[in-house]
């Protein structure tokens, strides 16, 4: 019937248009969400001996972070992956409306897959603590490898002190003892200057090693001192 019903249309000298969904169009597909800060393109290529960082931005409408109901949250996700081989955790912070994480893998695949299932876990405990449906995140995640001493030194600092940065301080204080983030992983953390007395509280419930794993990285591990030495707990990281 079909056939037919073309071959008159075509005795007719009328259009036939052919059935189905046809060739490539312009615009067509899903369009991209204008809030979204990351684009949807191919990722990059990953060398396990850089460390990466990581931004994680979640949707407007999900509480602040670090309330303790929302922290303990992340914290029981950050533990339950805690154990993973190729893909590491090393340092975090946590902030109101968004998380900074400093991680390594093996390969773009294991970085890939370790992030997608570290946002999976924290989206989930965050909707089951806080009896919510619906996206947590706002976007795709930020990822960007770190390959010098000096890049590595500025993101350490940038993700440990990042609640000085977001506080409002300015300029370098003359403190001599700090008290470190207790939603990052900053307690965790022992390159700090000898001369700045740093003061660690737990954050809310059970201690940051339970959270992150040593890195093995030489950058992370060690590589970073070689761009200056300590860190300054007294520092304001400047945009990164």
């Amino acid at each position: 019937m079909i056939c037919r019903h073309a071959q008159t249309l075509g005795q007719l000298g009328l259009p036939f248009r052919k059935l189905g969904r046809g060739g490539a169009r312009k615009n067509a597909g899903r369009k991209r969400n204008p809030d979204s800060g990351v684009p949807h393109r191919a990722r990059p290529d990953h060398n396990r001996r850089h460390p990466v960082h990581v931004t994680l931005r979640v949707a407007l409408g999900v509480p602040n972070l670090r309330t303790q109901v929302c922290f303990n949250a992340v914290r029981r996700a950050f533990k339950a992956g805690r154990g993973g081989v190729s893909f590491r955790v090393v340092h975090f912070t946590v902030q109101s409306n968004h998380l900074h994480l400093l991680v390594e893998a093996d390969d773009k695949r294991a970085l890939s897959r370790g992030l997608t299932a570290l946002s999976i876990r924290i989206a989930r405990a965050l909707n089951r603590e806080l009896r919510r449906k619906g996206r947590v995140f706002a976007e795709r995640y930020h990822a960007r490898d770190l390959q010098s001493p000096r890049e590595v030194r500025i993101c350490v600092t940038y993700v440990l002190l990042n609640n000085r940065r977001h506080s409002g301080i300015s300029g370098l204080g003359r403190e001599t003892r700090v008290v470190l983030d207790p939603c990052s992983s900053a307690a965790k953390f022992d390159g700090w200057r000898a001369d700045v007395q740093v003061i660690a509280r737990p954050p809310f419930c059970e201690p940051v090693d339970e959270m992150v794993l040593p890195a093995r990285t030489w950058l992370l591990g060690t590589g970073w001192q070689k761009a200056g030495g300590p860190l300054d707990p007294r520092s304001i990281p400047g945009p990164n």
